[in-house]
């Protein structure tokens, strides 16, 4: 899979939305990878984890997050959804999913009917060991601060305003990924 090319084909090179995207990506996918080679005994496809990380985020174009250059017609939140849809149009089901269950540490059900989300009604939460290391480096890193890590405390606070269960999937996979 060419990465590069399928970016290409939704985001103008130099643009704001461009180097937001690029940046972001590129951040989230040198932290998974970092945590692959920390932790060998997970044994999880190092490739799909790079083209995943890199991908991740492809439906923001879409949304209307105009700190970011994105004028979408879609709601921030649903990037995930939609990132899924274009990677399957592209014949990428399993990065599709990727997009789909990276937001928090994943968004339930019962999350999506109890906060009345725009989002299709199912569970879109990671649950391939690809799909948890790749949500988990994207919490460290924002579209807003490109290049900045966030700090495990910081992270926390973030999650904390969506649930305990959030803030305690993510502990869990700090047990496992640091």
């Amino acid at each position: 899979m060419d990465t590069q090319l399928i970016i290409d084909k939704y985001y103008k090179k130099g643009t704001k939305s461009y180097n937001i995207f690029m940046s972001h990506a590129t951040d989230v996918a040198k932290k998974a990878l970092s945590i692959v080679h920390k932790h060998p005994e997970l044994a999880v496809d190092v490739q799909f984890i790079e083209e995943a990380a890199m991908l991740h985020d492809i439906g923001i174009f879409k949304t209307h997050a105009p700190h970011i250059g994105c004028y979408g017609k879609y709601p921030y939140i649903c990037h995930g959804y939609l990132g899924n849809e274009l990677m399957i149009s592209e014949g990428y089901p399993k990065h599709g999913l990727v997009c789909e269950r990276h937001t928090g540490t994943g968004i339930t059900l019962e999350m999506i009917i109890e906060n009345n989300l725009p989002l299709p009604h199912r569970d879109m939460v990671p649950v391939s060991m690809e799909e948890k290391i790749i949500c988990f480096a994207d919490k460290f890193y924002s579209k807003s601060h490109p290049g900045k890590e966030k700090s495990i405390k910081k992270i926390r606070q973030s999650l904390a305003k969506h649930g305990k269960h959030q803030v305690a999937i993510f502990d869990e996979w700090c047990t496992l990924f640091l």
